[in-house]
């Protein structure tokens, strides 16, 4: 036997599965599709030419603010996720319910219209700090999101013991909370940190340049190709270093249990006179990450003189999105189950290799991976090129990590003893997966379908260059008209967007209502 908490021996590890290995590889495979797009044409440009592209003072100042956007981008969400987590789940917080459905309402706006309700207000907010106002507003709900089901669903018994031997209130978090947190806290991190990585719409409203802008400019303006692959090769190696800092820091300590622990919630921390200043934090967090954007779109689908209501196109873009976010979440929660099952339930080199590979293509921006998978199509797949397919394989590679995210995290949470115990009683593997894992995984293949399903919805790039002649998306008419100023005629599609993404938002604000079940 093995302490709580410590990583088995190598003799006491499971095998992999071959089947589920098999898939897992394939799936992996598909993902890293992107990457070898960016290593050949590295490679083949050679050393001497990688410098000349490299090595100048544009690249430069483009590492600078890509590095000063992520890290403080990261933070900042850290920081609001978790405090906002804290004071909605653990205190006597007026109204929380109506605070909870507010923290995950931004994930409804994307943050290219985010952007664009800021930016049609004033210009002040072009800049590094604008910049990360707005991402930060954009995307701190995928921290909260994780922490706040973690904080309900967490045994009080724990804290309860620390402060009856004598630990403060402060020691208890930083020893007793801070560990149970700290996968939910990396995983909304790691998230925020690849989508920094490959932002393009909102950054490009806001004049900022980083590596993914420039990418884009390259290729619409010169279609310098090995130019931009070569920025793209920055962004590859920032996405490493992103995954093994996750790595690191997460841990591979147990999380999971066997009993069911204590039924009941922990007692509240009265905010006391501290309440109207906590209120008043969060209702300014609610303004800055929702009245704005909304209060722009209102005004100028009122007053806006190039308003127009084009019920067919609307209703026709609406309802491709809608497909294309059905279409492709599903494939992306299904194809993440293999890899994030071996992850789980058999830790080891090659299940985080695989594992660890599937992040790789969502920090690059989405016009790199269209570019692969359209070679790969031309030069093997020719059938496939221009069709929905094609489409949806780009939304899982680009997607996977929020579905991976989800998956493992509710994987960790269910003790490997009931794969065994039905194995036991002559369930064979297929039957284990279907019968006893995924109905366990439901809540969270439910988050991470959501969180596929708005990215879906609100993308932008890859949509542009992979969708068949004579598919048009909301996101992409809408571009289409806020690039030109038009910004009344993009206002309708910006409002459908939000319509549409406000049910996956609904259902991850109730995710995280919902206490999750004691493993």
């Amino acid at each position: 036997m093995t302490r709580a908490g410590a990583r088995p021996p190598a003799t006491l590890r499971r095998p992999y599965p071959p089947a589920r290995l098999a898939a897992a590889a394939a799936v992996t495979a598909l993902t890293l599709v992107p990457l070898a797009y960016v290593l050949v044409y590295v490679v083949a440009e050679g050393p001497s030419q990688a410098a000349d592209l490299l090595l100048r003072p544009r690249v430069a100042e483009l590492l600078r603010n890509t590095v000063a956007l992520t890290v403080t981008g990261c933070l900042a969400c850290a920081v609001l996720g978790t405090g906002a987590a804290w004071l909605v789940e653990r205190t006597t917080l007026p109204f929380r319910g109506m605070w909870t459905g507010l923290m995950a309402a931004p994930l409804a706006v994307p943050a290219f219209v985010n952007s664009y309700g800021w930016v049609s207000v004033t210009s002040a907010v072009e800049g590094f700090g604008g910049a990360v106002l707005i991402t930060t507003m954009s995307y701190f709900p995928l921290v909260y999101l994780p922490v706040a089901a973690v904080l309900r669903g967490m045994d009080p018994a724990f804290e309860e013991t620390s402060r009856a031997l004598g630990n403060g209130p402060w020691l208890t978090f930083g020893r007793v909370v801070v560990p149970q947190l700290r996968p939910a806290l990396l995983g909304g991190v790691l998230l925020v940190g690849l989508h920094l990585l490959a932002e393009f719409g909102a950054l490009q409203a806001l004049r900022f340049p980083t590596f993914t802008t420039a990418i884009y400019d390259q290729f619409q303006s010169t279609f310098n190709g090995p130019a931009s692959t070569m920025l793209a090769g920055v962004l590859v190696v920032g996405c490493l270093l992103l995954l093994v800092g996750e790595l690191r820091l997460a841990g591979r300590a147990r999380l999971a249990r066997v009993g069911a622990g204590a039924a009941r919630a922990a007692v509240p921390h009265r905010l006391g006179a501290t309440a109207p200043v906590a209120l008043l934090g969060m209702a300014a967090l609610a303004g800055l990450a929702l009245a704005v954007p909304l209060g722009s779109l209102a005004h100028w689908l009122i007053v806006g003189t190039s308003t127009a209501f084009p019920l067919g196109l609307l209703a026709t873009t609406a309802l491709t999105s809608i497909g294309l976010g059905v279409t492709g979440a599903a494939a992306t929660c299904l194809l993440a189950v293999p890899v994030a099952w071996l992850s789980v339930r058999h830790p080891g080199r090659v299940s985080r290799v695989l594992e660890r590979s599937t992040y790789i293509a969502g920090s690059l921006p989405g016009i790199v991976v269209a570019l692969a998978l359209v070679t790969l199509a031309i030069g093997y797949l020719p059938p496939v090129y221009q069709t929905t397919l094609l489409l949806v394989a780009a939304y899982a590679v680009l997607f996977m990590p929020r579905a991976m995210v989800s998956l493992r995290a509710a994987l960790a949470q269910i003790p490997p003893e009931l794969d065994d115990s039905a194995r036991s009683l002559g369930a064979r593997p297929a039957g284990v997966m279907w019968r006893v894992t995924l109905p366990m995984v439901a809540r969270g293949l439910g988050a991470g379908a959501a969180l596929v399903f708005l990215a879906v919805v609100t993308e932008l790039t890859a949509t542009l260059l992979l969708s068949p002649i004579g598919t048009d998306t909301l996101a992409t008419e809408f571009w289409s008209n806020s690039s030109s100023l038009a910004y009344g005629a993009a206002a309708p599609y910006a409002l459908l967007m939000i319509v549409i993404s406000a049910p996956a938002a609904w259902l991850l604000s109730r995710q995280s209502r919902t206490e999750l079940m004691p493993a």
